[in-house]
């Protein structure tokens, strides 16, 4: 079976970095595999895709050198297995609140005996080879994510159900269940506390700790305190960022500009490139 690289790079207390994508666009898909990500998630919660999208960007990451991931609408044993099925390495489950979660989620990801995951990997022998079914609960990636009150106050026991890889933050989701406003990089001490004990617990259970930053050099940051996948925004907001920078550097502070006729105009009047 093809090997998880990241996977294998996060057990040996490596960082990676873990693009993310929201956009329905097997183009877009391929550009981020290409960006030296490490892996890059197709987002099936808020992103705006749907199955039928995510097919065809795991199918265009499969080109790229980055191991596709997939972060599920919700715990639900059928979504999982379908997306890990398409071809996911690893899926990232939301609002992981209590070890019943956690082991509910890891079943859908495991075959028996380990889990209840059901046969059937169309794609994902595709792209994993031949030999998937016997290699697959080894290098499938489990990634929960820690975004309520319940989770915070059940961690370690969620860190302690086996087969749970590691645990992901959604700064946004925590920051409302801890009572404050949404904030892609908190600054509320309670906040900021919860962050840094879900750090360290997650490490200290050995497991591997995540988080969405909203930029590169935030994500940094997030290395330097001891996460080790990080994800430096989704690629909507990367092109949003870019394409205002673009556009601040021909217009300037804001003040307009008016643009020469000899510059957009060819000999005949037509535009001219």
């Amino acid at each position: 079976m093809r090997p998880n690289s990241i996977k294998r790079a996060l057990q040996a207390g490596q960082s990676i970095v873990n693009g993310w994508l929201a956009i329905p666009s097997s183009y877009s898909a391929e550009v981020m595999g290409h960006s030296g990500c490490d892996a890059v998630t197709v987002d099936l919660q808020h992103g705006m895709i749907g199955f039928d999208s995510a097919l065809g960007m795991f199918q265009a990451l499969s080109s790229t050198p980055a191991i596709p991931l997939a972060r599920v609408p919700v715990n639900d044993g059928a979504q999982i297995m379908r997306l890990l099925d398409a071809g996911a390495y690893g899926i990232i489950c939301p609002m992981i609140s209590t070890p019943e979660d956690a082991a509910r989620f890891v079943s859908a990801c495991r075959y028996p005996p380990k889990g209840d995951r059901s046969f059937g990997p169309s794609r994902g022998m595709l792209y994993g080879g031949s030999d998937y079914y016997p290699h697959a609960d080894d290098e499938i990636l489990t990634i929960g994510m820690i975004e309520t009150q319940a989770g915070l106050d059940n961690l370690d026991a969620i860190l302690s159900v086996e087969g749970l890889d590691g645990i992901y933050i959604g700064p946004n989701d925590l920051s409302l269940a801890l009572g404050q406003a949404p904030s892609s990089e908190p600054t509320s001490p309670v906040v900021v506390q919860a962050i840094a004990h879900i750090c360290e617990r997650t490490s200290a259970h050995g497991k591997i700790p995540g988080i969405f930053c909203s930029s590169g050099e935030a994500a940094r940051m997030r290395v330097e305190q001891g996460f080790r996948m990080v994800t430096p925004g989704n690629e909507a907001g990367l092109l949003a960022a870019a394409a205002r920078a673009a556009v601040s550097t021909i217009k300037g502070n804001g003040t307009g500009f008016t643009p020469s006729t000899s510059s957009t105009s060819g000999p005949t009047g037509h535009s001219g490139y």
